[in-house]
């Protein structure tokens, strides 16, 4: 049988999938940008690391997107459509704020580099929102699961522009000329908002503001119920928060086995960044086949074993072939996850309302990996590394068991 002829050749090679490539770029390198790119140049400009500890506050915006999220359905810009427009306006302000960031002196204007990275941390949330509505609208439902797991991963490969290209630059140009640059790969993103097509939406009638804010949430208590609602934001919580928990103080964990910073940079990064991407993409290839649902209970359970490896190496000792060997298999089970995971929250929002409903999935995710930062050093100084990460594997069986309920294996969405 000619592969070519096949619904699952067309479901990974067409041109939707290349567009979830620059999504996933332009969604990521802002965010790369303030949490790899910044802290190295306050620092390397003699910026005190309290000072830099509290730049981590910038990122509030993507915690509370899904604030003005309804603004962003309810408006429609006087060009290029919904979705597009809004799309090139926060662009071309990421672009903007990441070029002027660079040229005050850090030691001298802290606090109004913090101001105008909260800018950056705006427009690149702000962004987000549409580029997840879009997404949303643009992909058949048979293909949400590989899409999103292509803008995952792209989502990952941005962080190569402020974490390795910026750092390189630095060394030859002065900050300013290196924040410019970086800023201009924005570029990407606004040549593809400009060739793409609006995609077709449910476009929300003429409301007031109010009930633009309360008819996603009307929507979806329609579908769902209260039981329903409260499972699925259960879950949203739950499903990710071992894992999280597991690889919050991960650089710590290797310090404290013994590993070199040499060690540490060769093996432990490139063993992360490589199968969480290799990862991602091989889930999206197997949703195609097994659905959503059931990506989601084989996926979670890689997670859960994949977590219990830190545990081994954690009562192994400073093994080199063993920390590569843990962390590749721990980012796979991250990468494939994370695709599944992704693709759900798709699957569960409205067209019409894909950008509120998105935002507030997406803010809901993110609170497990704030709460991880937040509490493990205390837990890992009271129990130890091994029991520590015993700990996160057990946490990650309730997001398990709300799959019985929230995506059934019996209940095929292939």
């Amino acid at each position: 049988m000619d592969i070519e002829s096949t619904g699952w050749y067309r479901n990974i090679v067409n041109r939707r999938m290349l567009i979830c490539v620059f999504t996933g770029f332009s969604s990521g390198m802002p965010l790369y940008v303030l949490f790899q790119l910044v802290p190295a140049w306050l620092r390397q400009s003699g910026v005190s690391l309290a000072e830099i500890g509290l730049f981590a506050l910038v990122g509030i915006p993507y915690t509370w997107k899904f604030l003005w999220a309804p603004f962003l359905d309810r408006y429609i810009p006087p060009f290029l459509g919904r979705r597009r427009g809004w799309m090139l306006i926060f662009q071309v302000g990421v672009l903007l704020s990441i070029g002027i960031l660079g040229m005050f002196q850090p030691q001298k204007s802290t606090w109004l580099i913090a101001w105008i990275a909260v800018a950056v941390a705006f427009f690149s949330a702000s962004q987000d929102i549409v580029l997840d509505a879009y997404r949303r609208e643009l992909l058949p439902d048979q293909e949400l699961g590989l899409g999103n797991a292509i803008h995952v991963q792209a989502y990952r490969i941005s962080s190569l522009i402020p974490g390795s290209l910026a750092f390189v630059l630095a060394d030859f140009m002065p900050w300013s000329s290196v924040f410019w640059i970086t800023g201009a790969f924005m570029a990407v993103g606004i040549v593809m908002c400009l060739l793409v097509k609006e995609p077709a939406s449910e476009v929300p009638r003429d409301t007031s503001l109010t009930e633009a804010v309360i008819a996603p949430f009307a929507e979806y208590l329609s579908r769902r119920g209260w039981r329903g609602l409260l499972f699925v934001l259960s879950f949203i919580f739950l499903y990710k928060l071992g894992d999280n928990m597991a690889t919050a103080l991960a650089t710590p964990f290797y310090l404290d086995m013994g590993f070199s910073m040499t060690q540490i940079g060769l093996v432990a990064k490139h063993a992360a960044l490589w199968p969480a991407i290799i990862g991602g993409l091989l889930g999206g290839v197997v949703m195609i086949r097994l659905g959503i649902n059931r990506a989601l209970w084989v996926f979670g359970v890689v997670q859960v074993v994949s977590i219990l490896g830190f545990s081994i190496l954690a009562s192994a000792g400073p093994i080199l072939w063993l920390l590569a060997a843990v962390i590749s298999f721990e980012y796979l089970g991250v990468g494939m996850g994370t695709a599944a995971f992704t693709a759900f929250i798709a699957k569960e929002t409205s067209r019409a309302f894909a950008a509120t409903q998105f935002a507030l999935f997406t803010a809901l995710a993110a609170l497990p990996r704030t709460f991880a930062n937040a509490g493990t050093g205390i837990i890992v100084e009271q129990i130890g590394w091994f029991q520590f990460f015993l700990l996160c594997a057990c946490l990650a069986v309730p997001g398990m068991l709300l799959l019985i309920w929230v995506a059934p294996w019996r209940e095929s969405d292939k």
